[in-house]
């Protein structure tokens, strides 16, 4: 049977996992026992991830950083060969990576459209290829998509366009790795209440974003966690799909 009943001392490799939703998913499956693969990109993000380490240790978990441009697909094999040296094979590889650009497709440029597809498809891509490589018959392999995919607007061509492949990447994967019994899935947020997300948006855009959802607010990052925790324990029968989870910002 492909259901975890436990969490404790599985192997997860969290894309992404040095803050926000990542951060948060580092510390919830390290206090429910599982052994952390925290990825960041790069030295501005290394503090993050160290706090976020030290804060796995403090739950009595273990945990190892690994840094490295996801882009680079080198760096990806890397990623899962790092986590099977230090833990064995994997159990669960969830990527949080992503990249918001609001701006018209008039002024989007060559060099930005190549940027944006690269972190939000490419990446997703091999992420999902050598986590399967690297991993244990039944395991799970979760992205994180965007409600957008399912919104009917301009000026994020790049970012939900960048995104949509994941969809049938997750389809596409479910149904090739079904033999071994992993599951596939994705889960769309909708706008979420961190750094991430106010960079690109004004104060009447943020406005607008609440007033889709539920109660006047923002997806929060402790709604979302739980999603992607219960995919992994008693959700395990939700194989090849995408979860709008957004408070009713957009629908399909």
């Amino acid at each position: 049977m492909g259901k975890f009943n436990s969490l404790t001392d599985k192997v997860v490799v969290i894309a992404g996992g040095a803050k926000n939703l990542g951060g948060l998913l580092s510390t919830t499956y390290a206090k429910a026992g599982a052994k952390i693969v925290i990825h960041h990109h790069d030295e501005h993000s290394l503090a993050d991830a160290k706090a976020t380490l030290s804060q796995v240790e403090d739950l009595g978990g273990q945990g190892t950083l690994f840094s490295g441009d996801l882009t680079k697909v080198d760096n990806v094999q890397a990623l899962f060969q790092h986590a099977e040296n230090t833990f064995g094979k994997i159990d669960i590889a969830i990527n949080t990576v992503g990249k918001v650009l609001k701006k018209p497709i008039a002024e989007t440029t060559e060099a930005e459209f190549d940027s944006m597809s690269d972190i939000n498809a490419k990446s997703a891509y091999f992420f999902i290829k050598y986590a399967e490589k690297s991993m244990n018959d039944n395991g799970k392999i979760i992205t994180i998509a965007t409600a957008l995919l399912a919104a009917y607007t301009g000026f994020y061509s790049t970012y939900a366009g960048g995104k949509a492949p994941v969809e049938h990447y997750t389809r596409a994967a479910s149904a090739e790795f079904m033999d071994r019994g992993i599951s596939v899935n994705a889960v769309a947020p909708g706008p979420m209440d961190t750094p991430f997300f106010y960079p690109q948006e004004g104060e009447d855009a943020v406005a607008f974003h609440k007033s889709q959802a539920l109660h006047n607010q923002l997806t929060n990052i402790e709604d979302i966690a739980p999603i992607i925790t219960f995919l992994t324990l008693d959700g395990w029968w939700i194989n090849g799909q995408t979860l709008f989870a957004n408070g009713g910002y957009t629908t399909r």
